[in-house]
């Protein structure tokens, strides 16, 4: 008898439609009953695990119910009922990133924090105002930094084999997924509201893709071919399938190669991600979504960069092209997803703008060598370290003639910075539980004061490097507790609440770090 190994997540809904995934532990047909409307769909495998993903229709809020062959599997009886609420309009939108999914014990509460998702669907029940869409913008599992009891399971499986302490294929990423999503009070929050997906480089390695000499150092490393592969595949199973549309999904031709075939169709995914990952123009996990009033834009800011010397693009020509149509004829409001911000704060954009000039060779190949080393040490790898992009990107975004909200994370705090002007706004909520140490977080609020700015631009200068095409300032923050931000409009003007989960009670309450007004530009 098949049962749920996963799930149900409640991903792609629109005003019509809702999808919801599901990992089971057989092959079997999955029925989901939402009201009056049924729909049913048969399980497609790959490496051994099956899936499915089963498209119903909504007209109104109902709750729904899951059976595997004949065997009702969802709700459980230990949780409120799942909903689904047709979505045609973002009028309440949660967004962060970076969630280590460790043990909720004090041990792990002393070095983790307490975990924001679990607090915040511990939180929610069905009879509250719930979100229109949970934004996860990256890092929603650490392939490179698993659990103990991610790494007890390794030990087991295979002993002492390389890579020691990291996920090696997709069968240890299943096991990632496994134990990230399968708190109840995830479990049920993954199952309620709508959520969209990105990746970051966690998703399968730190440092992923910031620069070719990263590339080809990983190219020699022997376990590494399998685990991008495996990384990328899983990333298409867990995360990528239900960002998707379902008229995008039956477009897609791995999915229909997949579940066209008879048996386990892992060779047909590992060959689409071993070509996603050597050449990124022949696939896209970018995408967009229109809610009313609202455009929401998700971009691969890590598997499309460009990666050549004096040539590097955060995104390539196939992406820009893609991104120029995107935010043609925007409507009233564009949220941006980058998971790595796109405005930093000042001080740090000089020197990520610096570094990347010297890594091209402005001082010469010796200091070029060690920039290098100095961009990998330490993560200079943001859009302003990819400058030529950083400029464009904010040029097509002054011209939109709409307001930009651009959504980030991976820096583990969170703040809002402002375009002088313009109505851009930057947005970081960064993490969900993986909070920095005292030393990062002195760094980091260093690196706001005007004497940095002033300096770290005093450097970019000595690169002859031009300024940049807007002028902006981090207005709000930093702030570095765990967090999840929301989203919402109040009397016309745009709010953001970050709110951090309480120590001391159990169950842990979530309670505000900060709230901001988003004024309008007059």
């Amino acid at each position: 008898m098949a049962q749920l190994v996963i799930g149900p997540l409640l991903r792609h809904v629109d005003a019509s439609t809702a999808s919801i995934w599901v990992e089971t532990s057989d092959p079997c047909t999955v029925t989901v009953t939402a009201g009056a409307e049924q729909s049913t769909e048969r399980t497609f495998t790959v490496h051994g695990h099956h899936y499915a993903i089963v498209d119903v229709p909504v007209s109104e809020p109902v709750p729904y119910q899951i059976h595997l062959g004949d065997e009702a599997v969802w709700p459980l009886e230990t949780m409120d009922p799942s909903v689904i609420r047709p979505v045609d309009r973002l009028k309440k939108v949660v967004f962060g990133s970076c969630r280590t999914s460790v043990p909720h014990d004090t041990a792990h509460t002393i070095t983790h924090g307490v975990d924001t998702l679990f607090a915040f669907g511990h939180a929610l029940t069905v009879h509250d105002e719930l979100p229109d869409l949970l934004i996860m913008l990256g890092d929603q599992v650490y392939a490179d930094e698993p659990s103990r009891e991610m790494l007890d399971y390794i030990k087991a499986r295979r002993g002492d084999q390389e890579p020691v302490g990291e996920i090696a294929d997709f069968e240890e990423y299943a096991e990632l997924y496994r134990q990230a999503w399968n708190d109840p009070e995830i479990r049920w929050l993954l199952s309620t509201v709508p959520t969209t997906m990105i990746f970051d480089d966690h998703d399968l390695r730190d440092d992923w893709n910031t620069s070719k000499d990263w590339r080809a150092k990983m190219a020699k490393v022997p376990w590494w071919p399998r685990r991008v592969v495996a990384g990328l595949g899983a990333y298409w199973v867990y995360q990528h399938l239900g960002n998707l549309s379902p008229a995008e999904r039956a477009a897609d031709e791995v999915y229909t190669k997949i579940r066209a075939g008879d048996g386990d169709g892992a060779a047909v995914l590992d060959a689409f991600a071993q070509q996603a990952d050597e050449d990124p123009s022949t696939s896209r996990w970018s995408y967009a979504r229109d809610f009313g009033d609202t455009r929401l834009i998700m971009l691969d800011s890590r598997c499309a960069r460009h990666l050549e010397p004096r040539e590097r693009s955060m995104l390539d020509a196939t992406e820009w092209a893609w991104l120029e149509e995107a935010l043609a004829d925007p409507p009233e409001r564009v949220l941006v997803g980058s998971s790595v911000p796109i405005l930093l704060p000042a001080g740090i954009h000089h020197i990520e703008t610096w570094n990347e000039a010297l890594c091209d060779g402005a001082w010469g190949k010796t200091v070029a060598r060690f920039m290098e080393r100095a961009r990998q040490a330490v993560d200079l790898e943001h859009w302003a370290a990819f400058r030529r992009s950083f400029d464009r990107l904010l040029t097509m975004l002054a011209g939109s003639g709409t307001t930009v909200m651009l959504l980030s994370g991976d820096v583990h705090y969170s703040y809002v910075a402002r375009v002088k002007g313009l109505p851009i706004y930057q947005l970081v909520c960064s993490p969900i539980r993986n909070p920095l140490s005292r030393t990062l977080r002195l760094a980091n609020v260093i690196a706001q004061f005007g004497v940095a700015t002033v300096i770290g631009a005093l450097i970019a200068r000595t690169a002859k490097l031009p300024r940049p095409p807007v002028k902006w300032r981090i207005t709000d923050g930093p702030w570095f507790p765990n967090a999840l931000a929301t989203l919402t409009k109040e009397n016309g003007t745009h709010v953001v609440r970050w709110e951090t989960p309480t120590v001391l009670d159990d169950p842990p309450k979530l309670k505000e770090v900060s709230r901001v007004e988003l004024t309008p530009i007059r």
